[in-house]
């Protein structure tokens, strides 16, 4: 059998990627403005940039692609992907605690046609309320394994320009298929590099103190 050779045990760090339907079911929770003001954070740039229903494509594809890339590190180092899903977690968790108390909106135009793009976008639209935009977890999530293959060991030319063209992409698309702003992306990529200063900073320390208990433990 080909299923009783597989060494379970060694993919059962990927079960964490179970917090996924818990963050989810909490982005759900925040993502109302009842009895709430609510702000716009639109400048005269995001006005400039125009409505183009063509990205709805990167943007449907986002949490996948992000799965994958968590899959992907996960494969080339367990710590890479320790790291990886840690931060994720932590910025939803900040995102989360920003949209309850301050929520912002995004002004939508109206999608016109047919056809299977115009179908996708009004789809997106009707699923995904205009809310909980600032910072955009789109763009954070895709930044962040975008700076996760930059500094990894295993980066090469190949995984460096794919991950960083299909991220960059994704950022892009929240743009142009108006479900946020570019104070929202800007956030985004903002926090990451702020958990992942934190997160860096905690690891370092706490091989510091292990590597001490062992010299005092010895």
């Amino acid at each position: 059998m080909v299923f009783k050779n597989i060494e379970w045990k060694k993919y059962a760090p990927l079960l964490l990627m179970l917090v996924f339907p818990i963050l989810g079911l909490m982005y759900a929770w925040t993502n109302s403005i009842e009895n709430r003001d609510v702000y716009h954070l639109i400048t005269a740039a995001d006005e400039a940039i125009p409505f183009v229903k063509a990205f709805a494509l990167p943007y449907s594809i986002w949490i996948f692609y992000i799965y994958v890339c968590l899959i992907y590190f996960f494969k080339k180092d367990v710590n890479v992907y320790y790291r990886a899903l840690m931060t994720y977690v932590v910025c939803a968790l900040i995102c989360y605690l920003i949209y309850s108390v301050f929520q912002t909106t995004v002004p939508r135009p109206i999608v016109t046609g047919s056809d299977p793009i115009s179908q996708l976008m009004s789809y997106i639209y009707q699923r995904d309320k205009p809310y909980n935009c600032f910072p955009s977890i789109h763009c954070f999530s895709s930044y962040m394994v975008m700076r996760t293959i930059w500094t990894s060991s295993f980066r090469n030319k190949w995984n460096v320009t794919l991950i960083t063209v299909i991220s960059s992409t994704i950022i892009m698309s929240t743009l142009f298929v108006k479900q946020h702003v570019i104070m929202d992306a800007l956030a985004g990529i903002f926090l990451v590099e702020v958990v992942t200063a934190v997160l860096f900073l905690l690891e370092r320390r706490f091989q510091v103190t292990r590597e001490r208990q062992k010299t005092f433990g010895a």
